[in-house]
């Protein structure tokens, strides 16, 4: 069963919209497996909070167990990538937060990431010139790019393994950029990228 880490402000111009401090490490946070939701699956918002919020992320899938020695050792535990969703109940984040406790009642309910069908690394380039898009009824919201990452990929592999040692099947959500938003019932979300095909998912 997946473990599915998740990395919180990693872009720059997220972190200024929602008003917060650029982190000087890592933000990690882990979501259950019932989060998963696969392509095709409607969204249902949870009935706990009311601003329902899409953020649109480079997914990672670790290939196998173990822990990186290096920044070059940790991409090689990558063995496929994705696109999803980390999606969010913003409005009880804010209070959460707010109150200094944990993330997971705002980030961790049942069907709060969603993600596509993995695909192949690309190519050398992997992992810093990857760039992909959120789009919301055809409207796009959000575009993503690897090289305005705070914190790239190696590094977040080896800031987790060196918490929780690395396991085959584990997904890494890497963090969203500017743009995030609500969802509303009815509105149709899609994932798109050069290297991957595309993702919709509907709120039901």
């Amino acid at each position: 069963m997946s473990r599915i880490f998740c990395i919180g402000m990693n872009y720059r111009l997220h972190v200024k919209e929602l008003g917060d401090a650029l982190p000087d490490r890592p933000v990690v946070f882990m979501k259950p497996s019932t989060s998963l939701v696969p392509e095709g699956t409607a969204l249902v918002p949870p009935r706990h909070g009311h601003e329902f919020h899409y953020e649109a992320e480079l997914v990672l899938r670790i290939g196998r167990d173990g822990v990186p020695q290096n920044d070059e050792d940790a991409l090689a535990f990558v063995d496929g990538i994705s696109l999803g969703l980390d999606l969010t109940l913003r409005d009880v984040q804010r209070e959460v937060r707010g109150a200094s406790l944990p993330w997971e009642i705002s980030k961790a309910f049942d069907g709060s990431a969603p993600v596509g069908t993995f695909s192949p690394l690309p190519d050398p380039g992997f992992p810093n010139r990857l760039t992909f898009d959120c789009s919301v009824n055809g409207c796009l919201r959000q575009h993503g790019d690897t090289r305005d990452f705070i914190f790239p990929c190696q590094t977040v592999l080896r800031y987790i393994s060196g918490i929780w040692r690395l396991k085959k099947g584990d997904l890494v959500f890497t963090g969203t950029p500017a743009g995030v938003g609500a969802l509303e019932k009815g509105d149709t979300i899609t994932l798109s990228a050069p290297w991957s095909p595309s993702f919709t998912w509907k709120v039901g």
